[in-house]
């Protein structure tokens, strides 16, 4: 699940932040003592709440909405569950996609930096006038992304769940599944259902070619349909 990220889009690869003080001196000894803004940028930080709203909001829309199907399918049918899932994809891509890419999910995160359309180590610059007449100094540095991505994806997931199971109760079963026949037939199932919504996420999301603001209707779609599918 990603929002339509293009090359040069400063969600998908660089975000180069160049901080200028002019002060009459600095010592270089404090260019390499790190503050706590310089570990976790004010960018990085909008990025990682991004992804962890939307995470939350797209744990508990779908487990919500299966809890409550399979209680009650006279309140929640399981189509409209389906349906609630893939619209609850389109609405945090389009909502968050231009702030963190809308990842909403470890492996889609993964995904896309072992592609490399996505940093393992996003860039940064910090520079410093260390004199009016002298060239600036400059220290780069990077900051890492996937793992506060991640860290953020299952924060938000697990606060999900947590007031799912409040708000729910006596419920105790929250959208969790379990194969209707045989394991191997489930296997092959999953497999041809993640390599679906995986296609779609990475074609639309990657390609140049691809229409970009078609991207949240074509990821939510494909989650619609394969959760229609195999649900």
């Amino acid at each position: 699940m990603a929002s339509s990220t293009r090359p040069n889009s400063s969600n998908e690869i660089h975000d180069i932040d160049v901080v200028t003080a002019q002060n009459s001196y600095i010592s270089p000894t404090l260019l390499h003592q790190k503050s706590l803004k310089e570990v976790f940028p004010p960018f990085l930080a909008r990025k990682v709440v991004a992804e962890m709203i939307a995470t939350f909001l797209l744990v508990f829309v779908t487990c919500g909405s299966a809890a409550l199907s399979k209680s009650n399918p006279g309140l929640v049918s399981q189509l409209g569950a389906s349906v609630a899932g893939g619209l609850i994809v389109t609405v945090m891509i389009y909502a968050v996609g231009h702030i963190s890419g809308a990842h909403m999910n470890p492996a889609v995160t993964l995904a896309f930096a072992v592609a490399r359309h996505f940093p393992w180590i996003q860039s940064h610059q910090f520079v410093t006038m260390q004199r009016p007449t002298v060239d600036s100094i400059a220290s780069s540095y990077g900051h890492l992304q996937v793992p506060f991505y991640v860290a953020a994806q299952i924060s938000g997931a697990m606060v999900a769940s947590f007031v799912l199971r409040e708000l729910l109760h006596p419920i105790t079963d929250l959208g969790t599944t379990a194969p209707s026949d045989t394991a191997v037939k489930a296997l092959v199932m999953e497999i041809v259902v993640t390599f679906c919504m995986m296609f779609v996420t990475s074609a639309v999301a990657t390609d140049t070619k691809a229409v970009g603001e078609l991207a949240g209707l074509a990821v939510g779609s494909s989650v619609c349909i394969t959760s229609i599918l195999a649900g």
